[in-house]
């Protein structure tokens, strides 16, 4: 629990009242007032005022006026980068001879606040998540906020391994001290962290080298993004403590993970980490990464866990149950899955890729496969981006292996770091086909190839009616493709011309998962 230092009551008083920003009392200019355990927000007309409780917690000092001005401050350097129009400034509470006043230059300063362009609180991801209105392209664009603000995050040197073990500890311990979760349970816990923690402490030392830790948002889930315009914006980044927001970028990403991955929403998941490492500017880095990914995904889950159990305490609701899913889930992210293989191909147009996404979440542990794509790895060695439009030249033969030379060698660093792989390419040639069954063989790991197949003019029509789409792939090529001879094809053969439904459901029979639904 926290200590209140001061009473804040006339201070938040006068922040209620319509008057203070200049608005008629009447219930239309009527002020909102939301209250968080570190804050306080009053919402008038188009605006938004956010007032830092006069608390302390140990991991939350806001006990002075100085410390809360601090804070203010701290709040819009680090959420201003990814949400320019939102947070505006800070300014002063005065104490005038006329009473409180907002701002200005007179008087004696009481309080700070940060002013920001208030937004519509029902566009915040969970809300549209609960009304089931968060579709796929969401995640998508998702993918696009929080790669770019892991590229522009400062970067820093701070014992990334020796920091988490301890956040691991302190959450263990509340955990431990927490009546909703049997101690015999989370010791069985803590047993299981230690064991992962261990496996990957070079792994995160090594990452921190190469400059994966960064000064992140640090608290990226549902709740703190909003999508305005079409957009996903992230707001309320941790600013109280630069130390907690500065974390290897793969733990900042696993929180959306993490609570997508928990909310049922696993394609959403799912396509928002294989857009975001089509991304990365470091591929190879973020998929030797992955090893310390599903202990990402449980220090989120238990520290969910344990601040769920906290809020039962606090309030008439009921929260024990949720923490419990949490507390569950964390052990679920440690549980060992063996890795796998899969390959999907096909000539162009056959739906290879729209096959692979759909398979992806419910392959190997959270969140799913990694989805390796020889069109974007192709853009990727070009230099050019997803959409753009390639040259004759980035589809001559030599360029074509090197592609699948690639593919290779980031499906093997994957699935090194334990992640299942879904390679989506047209692997035509039998060589192609041979070398993933031979690195799974050679990694002791299960192998399955889907070869799509249907009639060519259906292909040609796909591809020619193709629009923003990382293929270049039109009709000469995909005549050109079935003119030449496959060779030996040992992969089940699967007919694209079925609805995706049916597509997915023979696919999931070939690599013998359990039936959705």
């Amino acid at each position: 629990m926290g200590t209140q230092q001061t009473d804040q009551g006339e201070i938040f008083a006068f922040l209620a009242q319509p008057a203070t920003y200049g608005l008629e009392d009447s219930a239309k200019n009527s002020i909102k007032r939301i209250d968080t355990h570190g804050a306080v927000v009053f919402l008038a007309g188009p605006d938004a005022y956010k007032v830092k409780r006069a608390i302390y917690y140990p991991f939350m000092d806001f006990s002075t006026l100085e410390k809360r001005r601090a804070a203010c401050e701290n709040e819009i350097r680090v959420n201003r980068p990814n949400a320019p129009d939102i947070y505006l400034e800070v300014l002063p509470i005065r104490r005038t001879p006329q009473g409180l006043r907002l701002g200005g230059e007179d008087g004696d300063i009481v309080e700070w606040a940060v002013h920001a362009r208030r937004f519509d609180d029902d566009k915040t991801l969970d809300r549209l998540a609960l009304r089931g209105e968060l579709d796929l392209a969401i995640a998508a664009r998702l993918a696009e906020a929080v790669s770019a603000a892991h590229v522009r995050a400062p970067r820093h040197e701070l014992r990334t391994a020796e920091r988490f073990r301890g956040w691991m500890a302190d959450t263990l311990d509340g955990l431990v001290a927490s009546a909703a979760f049997p101690a015999v349970e989370v010791a069985d816990l803590r047993a299981h962290f230690l064991a992962a923690y261990a496996a990957v402490a070079p792994l995160l030392e090594r990452r921190e080298a190469l400059g994966k830790v960064r000064r992140c948002h640090g608290d990226v889930h549902l709740r703190n993004i909003v999508l305005e315009g079409g957009a996903p914006i992230l707001f309320d980044a941790i600013e109280f403590d630069d130390g907690l927001a500065t974390i290897d970028i793969l733990y900042d990403l696993a929180f959306v993970l993490m609570d997508f991955w928990q909310r049922g929403l696993r394609d959403h998941a799912n396509l928002l980490f294989n857009r975001y490492l089509w991304r990365a500017p470091e591929l190879e880095q973020e998929l030797e990464g992955l090893a310390a990914l599903p202990l990402f995904l449980a220090l989120r889950a238990a520290i969910r866990a344990l601040v769920t159990a906290a809020l039962s305490n606090l309030d008439a609701a009921d929260h024990n149950a949720e923490a419990r899913q949490f507390f569950k889930a964390a052990a679920d992210f440690l549980r060992p899955q063996p890795a796998r293989l899969v390959a999907v191909g096909g000539f162009s147009g056959s739906g290879k890729s729209t096959l692979a996404a759909a398979l992806a979440s419910g392959l190997g542990h959270a969140p799913g496969a990694a989805h390796l794509r020889s069109d974007i790895e192709r853009k990727r060695l070009c230099g050019a981006d997803e959409f753009a439009t390639l040259p004759q030249e980035a589809y001559r033969p030599e360029m074509t292996t090197r592609v699948y030379a690639r593919l290779l060698d980031l499906a093997e660093i994957a699935l090194r770091a334990g992640q299942s792989v879904i390679v989506d390419a047209v692997h035509a040639r039998p060589e192609e086909r041979e070398a993933l069954a031979a690195l799974a063989a050679r990694l002791g790991l299960s192998f399955t190839g889907l070869w799509l197949e249907g009639p060519v003019e259906m292909l040609v029509a796909r591809v020619e009616a193709r629009q923003h789409d990382a293929s270049d792939a039109r009709a000469p090529v995909v005549r050109e493709q079935v003119a030449r001879p496959l060779g030996a094809l040992d992969w089940a053969r699967l007919d694209a011309g079925q609805p995706l439904e049916g597509l997915v459901r023979a696919a999931r029979a070939a690599l013998k998962l359990p039936m959705a639904g």
